[in-house]
């Protein structure tokens, strides 16, 4: 889905801390840190599986790093003065709000665009050539937060950045996803780097996630080639709500 996993791997380490004593070591710094290393390789598998196949928008893909790298920076900074349940719940919120903008009437990629006009992207995929226009200010202004979000609580910006690439820009959901992982890759790679650096990352615990992230997004480009767009969107949807009210539970309980 493009997410990154951190997504998924946040609320359920954060669990497991409250649930069993063998968690303990899961604090909210080591979780964000294990997160984003494990992306860099969950992105890698993914990003190398989708530009063998011209999925990836590398040049959107470098526009959008110029502001996430340095978010990415600043917010694993900001991670250690952070609460996880403050997170959860705002987060949360966030994540069904932006599931409920799927069901809006969006720009829809175009396939007649006049590709001379500024801005103007063009890509080919399967055989059909999508036009689509990317603001180079919206999307610094949109990189950085999803920089800062992904250094400050290891989520990897996927599950704000994909619907935004779909939403707003209209990309078709493939190169969304494909462009996003390739996103993932340098956002986590940093992010991760500085978590190092902070001394966050429990690496007996983190050699455990390695090998499932390096399959796991091999795997998962490969259902995703096989899926078309509505169903990628759909999928997108219904997994953001389910996570979304796990959110909201664990940070009011």
């Amino acid at each position: 889905m493009g997410l990154g996993g951190g997504i998924v791997l946040i609320p359920s380490l954060l669990f497991l801390n409250q649930a069993s004593d063998a968690f303990a070591w899961a604090t909210p710094q080591a979780i964000v840190g294990i997160s984003l290393v494990s992306m860099v390789f969950t992105a890698m598998s993914s990003t190398v599986s989708y530009y063998k196949r011209g999925r990836v928008d590398v040049r959107t893909g470098i526009l959008f790093l110029t502001g996430s790298i340095p978010g990415g920076i600043l917010g694993s900074w900001l991670n250690q003065f952070v609460e996880a349940d403050e997170f959860l719940l705002y987060f949360g919120c966030i994540t069904i709000v932006i599931s409920l903008l799927f069901f809006i009437k969006r720009k829809e990629p175009s396939i007649h665009m006049n590709s001379e006009l500024k801005g103007v992207r063009t890509f080919h995929l399967n055989g059909t050539t999508y036009h689509y226009t990317v603001s180079k200010w919206i999307a610094f202004g949109l990189s950085l937060a999803v920089g800062i979000l992904s250094g400050l609580f290891g989520i990897g910006g996927g599950s704000i950045m994909v619907p935004a690439m779909i939403l707003l820009f209209g990309f078709p959901a493939h190169i969304a996803t494909a462009t996003s992982m390739f996103m993932i890759f340098f956002i986590s790679l940093i992010g991760a780097a500085t978590h190092i650096a902070l001394g966050h990352i429990e690496w007996e615990y983190l050699l455990f996630f390695i090998p499932g992230a390096w399959v796991g997004g091999k795997l998962g480009a490969w259902v995703n080639q096989r899926l078309t767009g509505k169903v990628l969107e759909w999928i997108l949807r219904i997994l953001l709500i389910i996570i979304g009210i796990r959110m909201i539970s664990q940070g009011l309980s």
